[in-house]
């Protein structure tokens, strides 16, 4: 009985999952949208709009994106995310990016 070899390698994943920028970006750039429309300091996203503007709008690659892409505009001073966590306003910093 002849033994085949094992020339069949099959690739395994990369065990640090890198997440792809795109959609985390995608996502940033419907919020500075949102924002844009009337660029005002101290502006309201309520949890109301961020469903109907932005998580109905989303697809799964973003909806991953999401929390991440809230952070970075939290982290980078543009945004501020209220007690619920989802209410965000926006701040001095965001409208003069925008």
């Amino acid at each position: 009985m002849k033994s085949t070899p094992h020339n069949n390698k099959r690739k395994s994943s990369p065990k640090n999952k890198t997440i792809d920028a795109a959609p985390k970006n995608e996502v940033k750039e419907m919020f500075i949208n949102w924002f844009r429309k009337n660029n005002n300091v101290g502006q309201i996203m309520s949890k109301q709009d961020v469903v109907k503007d932005i998580l109905t709008k989303l697809d799964s690659k973003q909806n991953d994106a999401l929390e991440k892409a809230m952070n970075e505009l939290k982290h980078d001073g543009l945004i501020e995310v209220k007690e619920d966590g989802v209410t965000l306003v926006l701040t001095q910093k965001g409208s003069d990016f925008i």
